[in-house]
This record gives C-alpha cells, structure tokens and sequence, in this order.
C-alpha cells in the first residue's frame, strides 16, 4: 500500500481547499469513463458526452494523450499540479500548460507502465492538455460553477467542524476510497505497493471535488500535497425531504423543513432556492433557530453556511422516529 509520514507541524499547516482546476479535471474524468454515480451525474453526462466525443473524434491525437493520462492505477503528474489556495482556474491551467514537453512525455509512459506511442512523442503535449481542459471548464463548470462552490464549500465546513469534534485523524480516516489513518502519523492514500513519503515540513491540501469518483493524489516535491477527494453532497438531489408533523406543529411547517434541509450546510441564497420561501422569511427562520441553538453558522470562503446543531439534531431525528411508521397525514413535503 501507499502511505504517507505526516507529522504533527504538516497537519496544523493543512487546509481544506477548493480548486476550479481540480474540479474540472475531476469533470474530465467522469466524460473519459462515462459512468455515473447517481441520477444527477447521469443528466449531466447524457448532456456533455456527445459534444465531449465529437471533440475527441476529431483530435485523435488529444484522444489518446487523455487515454494515455488518465490510468487505473496512476495519473500523469502534470494533468494535476497540486491545487493551491486561492488559485484561480486561469492561474491553475497555467501550471499545466506551462509544464516541461519532457516531463510530460515522461509522466504520461509512467501512467501507460510502458513505452510511450510514437504519435506522443511531441513537444505540444502540454499545450493540448491545457486546451481540453480550458474547454471542459468553459462548457462544463464554469456555466454552474457557484452552485458547484457552495456545494464543496458546504463539505469543507462539515469537515472541518468534524476535526474539532473528532481530531484530524478522524477527517482523514474516511475521505475517499483507499484513505486510511494508520496510526504513528501514517495516512494510506491508496492500496498500490508504492513507497512511502515523507511529508515533514510540506503544506496538505484536502480538495473535495463534486463527482462522486475515488479522486487522486497530487504533490509538487517537497514543499506541497494534496488530496483530491469526492465530496459528501451530490451536485444534485431531486428527492423530496418531509417534514415530520410533530416538527411542523412545533416550529411551523416553514421553519421546520429550514430545520430539515440544515442537515447538511446551506447558505441563506440556497434555502431560498430550494424552499422557494422569500429572502426575509428564510433569514427570519434562521435567526429563530440560531436564538433557540438549533442551528449555527460558519463562514466558508464568501459564504456563511448553516448547519444543525447537535440539539437540532436530536429534535430532527424524534420528530423523525415517530413519523417512521409511514407518512403523516399533516406532514408538508420540500425538494431538495
């Protein structure tokens, strides 16, 4: 297995980042396997697949440098410099066009576990990996992008509450699929037989991306790591959430589905887009709620985003264990 030495001053320097460039190469992906996690994915790739094709047809040689990159088992380092706090996708994208003609040939032979196909042997690998993505991130992110933000900036303030409740150790044991924190400051970050490294010293970067796929390592010896890794809320969620009849008794119907939805952090504009409840009636709510300690609030990057409390919690799932043995006839339903 891969694992990393990650001692005491690593972990008080890392952070939760979010990274238009991660996220769009994570978009790559998810068009390279076509394979969707969930009903929200499926629609977002029955919408871009055909044009992502059509652009690959016509560009066999850029087709084969994403076959070529894009591994089961490893990634060419330079489609993913390690994301950096702050950095924009133009300044991010800049990093990997700017990336040695050499080194990229090299990473991408290191991904195939072989020889390199003569049609890749050029010295334009950089700019074309630059310019597919440019192109996914035009057509594919940047168009709903701040709903995209909230939704990763909502999983980096449950994360981070969660290192005050459960220590870092906790956070990392359970961020993607082959992470685990061994114990004597080891994180495994994969199951491949690949050398350890030692972190002493470098900055960690915890990047949560929105397709729900196994996410990536990324590192910039010796100063910078990051972890890529799948957020806990889906991009989309059609369901529709009830609220109890108890609760809505207790709270009003209005302000307990606000209750309801807070189970995973909102920021005030998102409430008002899925209850469809006013600017001033979602902000009253939550100043009731945040007044009675049902509720609290923390700031993630422009956003403050909101979140039950434990207490909320508890009253959430009573109202919830006594409606369990079927819908109530007085229960209000909201989407989510």
């Amino acid at each position: 297995m891969g694992w990393w030495q990650i001692n005491a001053d690593t972990l008080a320097r890392s952070r939760f980042v979010v990274s238009p460039l991660a996220e769009s190469f994570a978009c790559l992906k998810l068009l390279h396997a076509g394979v969707a996690a969930h009903p929200g994915e499926r629609a977002w790739l029955d919408a871009r697949l055909p044009a992502y094709r059509r652009r690959l047809a016509d560009d066999p040689v850029t087709a084969l440098l994403v076959r070529s990159g894009v591994g089961r088992e490893w990634i060419a380092d330079f489609l993913t410099p390690a994301p950096r706090e702050g950095e924009t996708f133009e300044e991010g994208v800049a990093r990997v066009r700017a990336a040695s003609p050499a080194a990229a040939r090299a990473d991408l032979a290191v991904s195939l576990g072989g020889v390199l196909p003569p049609v890749l042997d050029r010295d334009d690998l950089p700019e074309r990996a630059a310019a597919l993505l440019e192109a996914v991130w035009a057509k594919a992110v940047r168009p709903d992008w701040e709903r995209r933000r909230r939704v990763l900036e909502a999983d980096v303030v449950a994360r981070t509450a969660w290192v005050g409740r459960g220590g870092w150790a906790a956070v990392l044991d359970a961020l993607r699929p082959g992470t685990r924190w061994l114990g004597d400051s080891r994180l495994q970050i994969n199951l491949n037989p690949y050398p350890p490294r030692d972190l002493s010293g470098a900055e960690l970067a915890l990047v949560p991306v929105t397709p729900q796929r196994q996410g990536w390592v990324a590192w910039e010896e010796p100063e910078r790591y990051a972890v890529v890794y799948p957020c806990t809320g889906a991009l989309a969620d059609d369901g529709a959430r009830a609220v109890p009849a108890a609760l809505g008794a207790l709270l009003g119907p209005a302000r307990a589905g606000v209750l309801v939805l807070l189970g995973s952090p909102m920021s005030t504009s998102q409430l008002v887009g899925v209850t469809g409840q006013g600017l001033g009636s979602v902000g009253r709510h939550l100043r009731v709620l945040l007044d009675a300690g049902l509720v609290e609030r923390r700031r993630a990057g422009r956003s403050v985003l909101y979140s039950r409390t434990a207490a909320g919690e508890v009253l959430v799932e009573a109202a919830t264990g006594e409606a369990a043995g079927g819908p109530s006839p007085g229960g209000a339903s909201i989407r989510a």
